[in-house]
């Protein structure tokens, strides 16, 4: 099923393309790709990138707040970078380039997405308590891609690569992984405690 990828804000787009035109802000990237791709590059699938904060034992519901849009950053065949932007108080503003094996592991999750049977409007989702990317695969294509929360049956593709115990590029509903990341940021038991 086709993708519903949501429109990045245009000022957004605008200081992608403003840095891809300096010579300056692609020569200082640290992404060796970028700098030797062997043609016009072009920013691609934008998509919302949003935190997921507070995951806690109890069942309390994790925030979520959009912390800018990434770009896929191609050249004639490939994705070889990534930019990032961000809000400020000025408006959207180009943050950096980047390079990694998230650029690869995004592309193969949009893959994977496009073979599903149900439609989605894909975003990123970055759990910081963990290290840990997903696409998320969010249910309504209609919703606003900067705002909202992972409803319990969304789907959570993690990007390799991801923390011990949770597999990469497998798709799993909210409700499922929720309780993983809970468990896996959990306190430890103090030594003599009954667990």
């Amino acid at each position: 099923m086709p993708l519903h990828v949501p429109p990045a804000p245009a000022p957004a787009l605008r200081s992608v393309l403003a840095a891809l035109g300096s010579p300056t802000a692609v020569r200082e990237a640290r992404t060796p790709a970028l700098r030797t791709a062997p043609g016009p590059l072009s920013p691609e699938l934008p998509l919302p990138l949003h935190v997921l904060d507070g995951i806690t034992p109890g069942g309390r519901t994790p925030r979520t707040r959009l912390a800018g849009w990434r770009f896929l950053i191609s050249d004639p065949e490939r994705p070889v970078a990534a930019a990032d932007t961000r809000l400020t108080p000025d408006g959207w503003a180009f943050s950096h380039f980047f390079e990694g094996p998230y650029i690869a592991s995004t592309q193969r999750a949009l893959r994977q997405a496009e073979l599903l049977a149900s439609h989605f409007q894909p975003r990123l989702l970055s759990v910081p308590e963990l290290y840990m990317l997903t696409l998320w695969l969010h249910g309504d294509t209609a919703a606003d891609g900067a705002s909202g929360t992972p409803a319990p049956h969304d789907l959570l593709v993690p990007l390799a690569p991801a923390p011990p115990g949770i597999c990469a590029h497998r798709p799993l509903r909210v409700c499922e992984l929720l309780p993983v990341l809970t468990l896996r940021l959990a306190p430890a038991p103090l030594l003599g405690q009954p667990v």
